[in-house]
């Protein structure tokens, strides 16, 4: 009369796959991978058609409740519609097909066997971070914690390196704000941007951002300052192991310039000493260079923020002109080749850059004087 509970394909938490999938790639794979697993599983039932519906509906639930993930307790509530919606298709299924005329006399060995398969749900959020830690998945969900500016480097940075913070922000911005123009991942390269400088806090006051009246670098050698600033990649890569911050963070920390020059002082030290073969190596990052798209976002929107900074006069002009030579000059010097940025890419970028950047340098008004 009633199946058992151990052979009852609706047990079997199916929706877990498509659950974990949707979380750490996209939907379209997700409900893919879900279909074609419960119709494999079909052949094994005795009402294949029911369990396809059911299943299927509780998979597409599943993926459309977590599209919005933000935070991990979330999970929750997906699983709590999961449970509602395979509940009332089981039950108007057996409505529907009359097996049975009244609710009483619904088969309620499977229905609580449904129930438990849902409720079976809640283990992906247990298993959702030893996932990441395993596999090296990222979910939009820990980078959107990672976000967070009360977490322990961004408020240290903000604390110590204020003018850092500052620009990691608007770098986070624009970056986030180029990406969604060309299709990138903007939640990605928003949480990379906020800590690609977390290396500056260890000599917070030899960047320029940070400074007030008084410049270190005075009392040493172009040689001496351009190791310091190479250094806060190598810094950075440092907290991000000792705070464990996901892998595809890290590189952002380690591609963000690249292997670009620290020209500032390369070009200091060939002035003061013309006669001296200077080995560039030493003015050089140690890269590596960006080998994706959010990567190479990245290091445009940090050269062109910091850029910005030193413009004398804010003009539509001299922002465009500023954007233009410094991506340029990074596709140039061969920065993007590894990335699979597009010339259209590109150009979109430098569009967003300087529509963004004449917004946060826009003119204000002037208050008038009260004449007595």
């Amino acid at each position: 009369m009633c199946i058992s509970y151990s052979i009852s394909p609706y047990i079997l938490p199916f929706c877990i796959t498509p659950v974990f999938i949707r979380i750490f790639m996209d939907s379209r794979t997700a409900f893919i991978t879900h279909l074609m697993t419960i119709l494999m599983c079909a052949a094994t039932v005795t009402q294949p058609a029911e369990f396809i519906t059911i299943q299927g509906l509780a998979g597409l639930t599943a993926i459309i409740s977590l599209r919005q993930l933000t935070q991990r307790s979330e999970l929750f509530r997906a699983i709590l519609i999961v449970l509602l919606v395979s509940v009332l298709a089981y039950i108007s299924l057996q409505l529907i097909n009359r097996r049975v005329l009244f609710i009483e006399e619904i088969n309620y060995s499977d229905l609580v066997c449904i129930i438990i398969s849902s409720l079976l749900l809640m283990v992906s959020y247990l298993l959702l971070i030893p996932i990441e830690r395993i596999f090296g998945f990222t979910s939009n969900v820990t980078l959107i914690e990672l976000s967070n500016a009360n977490n322990t480097l961004l408020r240290r940075m903000s604390e110590e390196a204020p003018g850092t913070f500052q620009h990691s922000m608007q770098v986070a911005n624009l970056a986030a704000a180029v990406a969604e123009k060309i299709g990138a991942k903007s939640q990605l390269v928003r949480t990379g941007a906020l800590y690609h400088d977390i290396g500056k806090i260890r000599h917070a006051a030899f960047f320029t951002e940070n400074q007030r009246g008084i410049n270190p670098h005075d009392r040493l050698t172009e040689t001496q300052s351009a190791q310091i600033i190479i250094s806060h990649v190598r810094e950075g890569l440092a907290l991000a192991e000792k705070h464990k911050l996901p892998q595809v963070i890290r590189d952002f920390i380690a591609t963000h310039h690249g292997c670009s020059f620290t020209k500032y002082f390369y070009i200091q030290a060939q002035n003061k000493t013309p006669d001296t073969a200077i080995d560039p190596a030493t003015f050089t990052y140690p890269g590596p260079e960006p080998s994706t798209s959010e990567q190479a976002v990245l290091m445009m929107c940090d050269a062109v923020e910091a850029a910005s900074r030193s413009l004398k006069e804010i003009t539509e002009e001299n922002i465009a002109a500023l954007v233009n030579k410094i991506v340029d000059g990074q596709l140039a010097d061969g920065h993007f080749k590894h990335t699979p940025l597009t010339f259209l890419d590109i150009e979109n970028a430098k569009e967003v850059l300087r529509k963004k950047l004449q917004t946060i340098y826009h003119t204000r008004i002037q208050y008038p004087e009260l004449k007595k």
